[in-house]
């Protein structure tokens, strides 16, 4: 079977007279024919290869091997199974492929080695149950990663690519495609596009300013003071927001069903509720005004008139970060409240 969404080579008449069946897809893109493809097929397996002479149609034993023992997804390997001179640029080789597959391993968990293989295998009813949407050259690691959440049973298998026989320069751009399937993978991975940097940035913040709060420090020779004072209190407001964005993306991708419903983040959700949340954020609201009104009572005890910053400074940054960080918890828990509404 061909799935065709936009050939003008006349590929389509040839393919039909040499018995293929033919899937006219409406919409452009990789995986939009992919999905469409995928969708007409007919058979209990799907095997899907581009059709440019770079991957050995006649080698498909060892996939349908792997699909017999059960595997959901087999995925080929062309860095295992030998690549031919020319067949891949070399900033696909040795940056692209290797980078990406090395984040994509990270994020998701997969055991698989070349992410964008366009040789794969698979249960055609596992792979409609993972609802895959991308309609680009991304759709390629949205099947990996979908696979790796949804916990199905994901194998490789070594493949060779051939130089390909096209008669016209590929679609794919390499940047552009790249930093399509890298973003991807960030925006599939709240927790490390959010949770991991904002509790970094909060940990090392908090740290900062309670130390600076009490008084400059000297680190092998480096003085830090008011200054460093400012910037960690930045660095705890920010990783605060860094933190809501997760919990708002996990929320969203649960309610969406994007990823399936994690039972520890639900269980943490049913605790932390929106009284919960107001308490805390209203607390720490309350606590930054306090400090504030204090470094008002040291102004007025000078008629108003000019102060010593660096001491004024210690006071007044931890309260306008700990009132800074109550108003968001406070519109944070609100948020959540909005995502989390059950809806028919």
């Amino acid at each position: 079977m061909v799935a065709d969404n936009g050939s003008t080579d006349g590929s389509q008449g040839i393919a039909e007279s040499l018995g293929a069946r033919v899937v006219n897809v409406p919409i452009r893109g990789y995986g939009a024919a992919l999905q469409a493809g995928i969708e007409g097929a007919r058979g209990r397996y799907v095997i899907m290869a581009d059709a440019d002479d770079s991957y050995d149609l006649a080698g498909l034993e060892p996939f349908l091997a792997k699909l017999r023992d059960g595997y959901d997804l087999v995925m080929g390997n062309r860095f295992a199974g030998g690549i031919a001179e020319g067949a891949m640029p070399p900033l696909h080789r040795y940056l692209g492929n290797p980078v990406l597959t090395a984040i994509g391993r990270l994020f998701f968990r997969s055991p698989i080695r070349d992410f964008h293989c366009g040789m794969r295998g698979f249960r055609r009813d596992a792979i409609l149950g993972l609802e895959l949407r991308t309609t680009g050259m991304e759709f390629a690691s949205e099947m990996v990663a979908k696979a790796s959440i949804r916990k199905l049973r994901v194998t490789e298998v070594p493949t060779t690519l051939a130089k390909d026989g096209r008669s016209r320069p590929p679609h794919l751009r390499s940047w552009r495609d790249g930093w399509r399937h890298l973003r991807f993978l960030l925006l599939y991975s709240p927790r490390y596009l959010f949770l991991l940097p904002g509790a970094l940035l909060v940990i090392a913040g908090a740290i900062g300013v309670v130390t600076l709060s009490r008084g400059p420090i000297t680190i092998h020779g480096v003085n830090f003071d008011v200054s460093s004072l400012l910037f960690c209190g930045a660095a705890t407001v920010l990783g605060a927001q860094l933190i809501s964005f997760w919990a708002f993306a996990e929320i969203f991708a649960m309610g969406e069903g994007l990823v399936p419903a994690d039972p520890k983040l639900m269980a943490a959700f049913n605790y932390v509720t929106l009284e919960v949340g107001l308490a805390i954020g209203f607390a720490m609201f309350v606590g930054g005004l306090l400090g504030a009104i204090v470094a008002v009572q040291v102004w007025r005890m000078t008629g108003y008139g000019p102060l010593d910053a660096a001491a004024t400074m210690r006071v007044v940054i931890p309260s306008v970060t700990l009132m800074l960080l109550g108003a968001q918890a406070i519109m944070s828990s609100f948020f959540l409240s909005v995502l989390g509404l059950r809806r028919r």
